[in-house]
């Protein structure tokens, strides 16, 4: 017989009470996800009001009109395009702000940056593009891993470095001997030619990461596919992989384009301050970056039409780059495979 005085056993949890934990740790995780969302809302919500911000200040000094009050009296304040008409500004060939004769067309401006963006296009795209191909069908990884970190490094050199580079190297030392010595052409000290190509080193290695992540993003499959149908790697990288990533591809140029488009010190240091409405890349040319620096140094009063310029070819160049990103994105999204 049992003796009655001993204690009892220790009864398990009852189940009333894992109930009454589980709501609660529910909503813990609840309150947790919550609060992780609206910290991503907050962020995306910067972002944006960055973005209106600056396009609101644009605007302010190119578009909107201030009217105020000043010793008792009204006054409105002028905005760029109330001085300088549309028209003028982007049909003017000639961009002369800050002579006694002054001319507000930005077409030189626009003129000098595509020239730029087009020569650092002609340089960086083409062994941007293939020096992907190569690193996602063809190196092995020992390579990549030595290939991948130097052009990495490119990427995070200083932008008045490659300025410099251009100052000190590319002219004297490869332009002015291939086209002075041997073709007997003019090449000025700043010139739109060595900062295309300072620009074009620059976002080689931007094209060649967004392309080989479009690369590596083709199935497996595919390449298998081609294999057993008898192509070569040859074959198989340029008539399978390369149009399979054709959006990724284009993506990365248009991306690239935007982005030489917006580079600054580089131009400013190698191409010049010239502006004249001309096509000869290896004479001076000023890019709309170029100008945005050299009038922010303080040559021009608060206030004035040549500092409302500035703001003018900043909202110019700032349509230019929104336009070659919307076109980047829909062109990803048309021609853009999906693969199962």
């Amino acid at each position: 017989m049992a003796d009655s005085s001993s204690p009892p056993a220790s009864a398990p949890p009852s189940r009333s009470i894992l109930r009454q934990d589980a709501p609660f740790a529910t909503r813990l995780e609840r309150f947790k996800e919550r609060v992780i969302e609206i910290g991503l809302i907050l962020c995306a919500s910067i972002s944006i009001a960055v973005t209106v911000g600056i396009v609101a200040v644009l605007l302010n000094e190119t578009v909107i009109p201030y009217f105020g009050q000043e010793n008792g009296g009204h006054f409105t304040r002028k905005s760029f395009f109330q001085i300088v008409s549309p028209k003028e500004f982007f049909t003017e060939t000639r961009w002369t702000p800050q002579f006694a004769d002054k001319h507000f067309g930005v077409l030189p401006l626009i003129r000098a940056t595509f020239m730029v963006a087009g020569i650092a296009a002609m340089f960086g795209l083409p062994f941007g593009i293939l020096s992907a191909v190569y690193l996602s069908e063809y190196s092995t990884p020992r390579m990549r891993d030595i290939v991948k970190p130097i052009l990495e490094m490119l990427a995070g050199i200083p932008t008045v470095v490659y300025g410099y580079f251009a100052l000190k190297f590319v002219t004297p030392v490869l332009l002015k001997p291939f086209f002075g010595g041997l073709l007997g052409m003019d090449v000025e000290q700043f010139n739109a030619m060595s900062g295309g190509i300072v620009v074009g080193i620059m976002i080689m290695p931007m094209v060649c990461s967004l392309t080989e992540d479009a690369l590596r993003a083709v199935p497996k499959s595919l390449r298998e596919a081609g294999y057993a149908l008898g192509a070569t790697k040859y074959d198989v990288s340029t008539k399978v992989v390369v149009p399979a990533a054709f959006s990724g591809i284009v993506a990365a140029f248009l991306l690239a384009i935007s982005r030489a488009i917006g580079e600054t010190m580089a131009v400013a240091i190698a191409c010049g301050n010239g502006t004249e409405m001309g096509l000869n890349p290896l004479k001076s040319m000023q890019t709309m970056t170029a100008f945005v620096v050299n009038l922010s140094l303080g040559e021009a009063s608060s206030g004035t039409v040549e500092y409302k310029s500035l703001f003018a070819v900043a909202l110019t160049l700032f349509c230019i780059t929104l336009t070659m990103n919307l076109i980047s994105q829909r062109v990803m999204r048309k021609y853009r495979e999906v693969y199962h």
